[in-house]
């Protein structure tokens, strides 16, 4: 990210947006500010840290992002914990929450001289809270900010968790509904997108055209996609199916699911493995397993789709959702979580519970292509109001203004 994307962000999100940026930020400058969580590559979180911190630091602030080291197990464990904090019924064994323990030790005694004098600390997700009770005589306000659906947790696990957490000066949920009780302040702050990134700034018609002959799609021929990880909350099965439901109508119908891994992710291969079986006999099925840095091939299919889907069965939020909006794409997405904030139900995309509802909307839209195209002239204005990073960036700027500051209802700009 070079200096200036400030000035190259106006262009989209209008003057005025960066003008107030600068504003929040003329108290914060020199503040040191650390950002740490569990990998540098692989899901929203560190898509969303390679952005935010950079943007940060062109404000003034000295922002900086750390990323915690575990063994298998420990991922093994966290992993557990995530699945379980959304719902599933997950006990994690003694001997794993050691693990967890003992690694939450060692990353806070290579990353205490930073943390200490630290202004604001921002710890991402479950992997390293506990950070915060292994670093004494720590400078500056601590905030936990949770970027998953806790709505209804596996209570051994959030019971477990709770007394690390309850510690913080401030969480960060991305929902009202995602929240648990804290004995601090809570705060709301939806994720966002980064337009001029590579994953979704415009691209010229020949490189999409040239991504659609890379992998054996037909641009002839009607296209849903799919991009997320291979896990089994963005259900990739249930994709599959509603894709076969569907095309018993649309016969000539395809389907990308592609996505990568993630350092923090130890069950990725699995799903994988089940998805490509389930797709083995249809050669309109296309598996992709992406690299990290494959930006702008998720960039160009997401283009080349007539559709784009998100059918999870949790989300926190679902980046890919922006994304594809963005893109001039209705999205139909999971009835869960943050895609409910991002797809406005016969507006901007639809919201299903199952595989057969998907397909009845798959079938919906590509009967009507004037309702479809309509959908995504929408969502892409809905995401310029709601879901730009500049909107995100203020919203943390005004958080860390509250904190340092111990302002109230108010915060009172010089």
């Amino acid at each position: 990210m070079t200096a200036g994307m400030l000035e190259s962000l106006a262009t989209i999100a209008g003057r005025d947006v960066v003008e107030h940026l600068h504003q929040l930020a003329a108290p914060l400058k020199g503040m040191r500010v650390v950002h740490v969580n569990s990998t540098r590559v692989g899901g929203g979180v560190a898509e969303i840290l390679a952005k935010l911190v950079p943007l940060k630091r062109e404000l003034g602030i000295d922002a900086s992002w750390e990323v915690i080291a575990g063994e298998e197990e420990f991922y093994r464990c966290t992993k557990s914990f995530h699945n379980s904090l959304q719902g599933t019924i997950a006990p994690v064994s003694d001997r794993l929450l050691r693990v967890f323990e003992e690694t939450g030790v060692r990353n806070a005694e290579a990353l205490r001289p930073v943390l200490q004098d630290a202004d604001l600390v921002f710890i991402h997700d479950p992997q390293p809270a506990p950070l915060l009770r292994h670093t004494p005589n720590r400078k500056g306000k601590w905030v936990w900010r949770c970027h998953i659906d806790v709505s209804r947790p596996y209570r051994p696990t959030w019971k477990y968790l709770r007394p690390f957490l309850a510690e913080y000066d401030a969480s960060i949920f991305s929902l009202a509904a995602f929240s648990q009780s804290l004995p601090h302040p809570e705060y709301l702050i939806p994720p966002s997108i980064d337009p001029l990134s590579e994953k979704n700034q415009e691209l010229p018609q020949e490189e999409i055209d040239a991504v659609r002959e890379r992998f054996g799609i037909d641009p002839m021929r009607p296209l849903l996609v799919q991009v997320s990880r291979f896990d089994r909350f963005k259900d990739p099965i249930g994709v599959i199916r509603a894709y076969r439901l569907a095309k018993t109508f649309l016969p000539y119908l395809q389907l990308v699911l592609a996505g990568g891994g993630a350092t923090d992710d130890p069950e990725g291969n699995a799903v994988l493995a089940e998805v490509e079986e389930a797709s083995r006999d249809d050669p309109d099925i296309h598996v992709l397993l992406l690299p990290p840095d494959a930006h702008r091939t998720i960039n160009a299919l997401q283009r080349a789709a007539d559709v784009v889907l998100q059918k999870s069965l949790r989300e926190g939020f679902g980046l890919t959702v922006s994304e594809a909006m963005w893109k001039g794409k209705p999205v139909i997405g999971g009835d869960t979580g943050g895609i409910r904030l991002q797809v406005v139900d016969h507006h901007t995309g639809f919201l299903v519970s199952t595989p057969e509802g998907a397909a009845l909307r798959i079938r919906y839209l590509f009967s009507d292509r004037e309702r479809l195209q309509a959908m995504g002239r929408k969502a892409r204005e809905f995401v310029r109001e709601n879901f730009l990073l500049t909107r995100q960036l203020r919203e943390y700027l005004a958080l860390m203004v509250t904190l340092t500051r111990g302002a109230g209802d108010r915060v009172e700009l010089d």
